[in-house]
């Protein structure tokens, strides 16, 4: 897995305290400055390298994995979904509440059949709380998720967590923050 681009996007991160959670500011999580074509094409290929793909559907949380799932579907031809901020009111819409690690919000997700297989794709792993959420709400509502693919991992438990849930949580790269900077670990 080659990740140059990646590595140096991160490390090139503006940090930015929100209370004490150390948040990083880069093309990956912010989408500033831009994404390039050749950082996208980097993440997706390593995403195809690290992953099953075995889903019906790839899920993407609003905002920042949703570059990362459009780029999936025109590489697999896998459709990809958009786990949005705001409702629709759709009879058959899952409405949850996600926490990270320095804000909670609703989350909302329709149209999915029960039964359907899902691989979860997300920009930044921290806390873990948005991932928690998500899997429980998709399990309520007879989903199977598969996988959860993560382009930044910030967290020192992703083992545990993916124990905890019983699915593969696969990463690009793991970073830190330490002394207010970003570092790879």
């Amino acid at each position: 897995m080659r990740c140059e681009q990646l590595e140096r996007c991160y490390l090139d991160s503006k940090i930015v305290m929100k209370g004490d959670y150390p948040y990083f500011v880069n093309p990956i999580s912010e989408g500033n400055p831009a994404v390039t074509k050749e950082l996208l094409e980097e993440i997706t290929d390593n995403i195809i390298e690290i992953s099953d793909l075995d889903c019906d559907i790839i899920l993407t949380p609003e905002a920042m994995a949703i570059q990362y799932g459009a780029a999936l579907t025109l590489r697999t031809g896998i459709p990809f979904q958009i786990i949005r901020k705001r409702g629709t009111g759709l009879p058959d819409e899952i409405s949850f509440e996600k926490r990270t690690g320095y804000e909670g919000a609703r989350m909302y997700l329709s149209s999915i059949p029960e039964g359907s297989k899902v691989a979860i794709i997300d920009d930044v792993l921290s806390t873990g709380g948005t991932l928690r959420s998500t899997v429980k709400a998709l399990r309520e509502h007879g989903m199977i998720v598969t996988e959860i693919i993560i382009i930044l991992n910030k967290s020192d438990n992703d083992k545990a967590l993916s124990e905890e849930l019983g699915i593969p949580i696969r990463v690009l790269l793991n970073v830190g923050v330490r002394d207010g900077k970003p570092v790879l670990r």
